[in-house]
C-alpha cells in the first residue's frame, strides 16, 4: 500500500523537479560532484559529532554545558524530524522523477520533507554562533555546501532544505531560549 502524499507535495514537486534536473547537470565536473558528496557525508553527522565534541575545548568555562544543550536539542530534533518524514512521506525526486533526476549519492530512506542534513546544519550553525561567534565565518560555508549537496546529489527539493533549515532554526531558537 503507497503512503497518502499531501497534494501540496504533488503540486510543490511539479515546480521543483526543473531545478533539481540543472542542478543535477552540474554533476558531470568531477569535482563539483565529488565536492558535493563531502559536503552530504560531513553533514550526515561527522562535522557535527567533531564540533559538539569540540566543545569543551573550544569553550573551556561553559563547553561542557553547551555539548549537553547540543546534544538533547539534536536528540529532540531527531525525534520530530522522523515523526515529520514518516507523517508526510514526501518521495524523494530521484524515485518520483526517474530518469529525469539522478540520484549521485546513496539515500536513507525514501522520504525527502524535510531535509535533516539542511536541519542539523542551520542548528548547528545557529547554537554555534550564539556560543562561538568566530567560528560561524568557517560554518557557514559548509552550511550552505550541505544544503547545495542536497539538491545537486538528487536526494531533495529545494523546499525540503529551506523547511529543514526553518526546522533547525527553531530549534536551536528554541534550546537558547530554554538554556537562557
Amino acid at each position: 500500500m503507497r503512503p497518502h502524499i499531501p497534494t501540496m507535495f504533488e503540486h510543490l514537486d511539479m515546480l521543483e523537479w526543473q531545478l533539481c534536473r540543472r542542478l543535477g547537470r552540474y554533476n558531470l565536473y568531477r569535482p563539483w560532484l565529488f565536492t558535493l558528496r563531502l559536503a552530504s557525508g560531513l553533514g550526515d553527522w561527522p562535522a557535527w559529532v567533531a564540533l559538539i565534541a569540540a566543545l569543551p575545548l573550544l569553550h573551556p568555562e561553559a563547553g561542557w554545558q553547551y555539548l549537553l544543550q547540543y546534544s538533547l536539542t539534536a536528540l529532540i530534533a531527531i525525534g520530530v524530524y522522523r515523526l515529520l518524514k514518516t507523517r508526510l512521506c514526501r518521495e524523494r525526486p530521484f524515485i518520483t522523477f526517474v530518469g529525469n533526476v539522478s540520484r549521485q549519492a546513496p539515500a536513507r530512506d525514501r522520504y525527502s520533507f524535510p531535509s535533516g542534513h539542511s536541519m542539523h546544519a542551520v542548528m548547528f550553525l545557529t547554537l554555534t554562533s550564539s556560543h562561538l561567534p568566530w567560528l560561524a565565518p568557517w560554518l557557514v560555508p559548509l552550511v550552505i555546501l550541505i544544503a547545495l549537496s542536497r539538491v545537486g546529489l538528487g536526494l531533495h527539493y529545494a523546499s525540503d532544505v529551506l523547511a529543514g533549515g526553518l526546522i533547525g532554526l527553531l530549534f536551536a531558537w528554541g534550546s537558547l531560549a530554554l538554556a537562557g
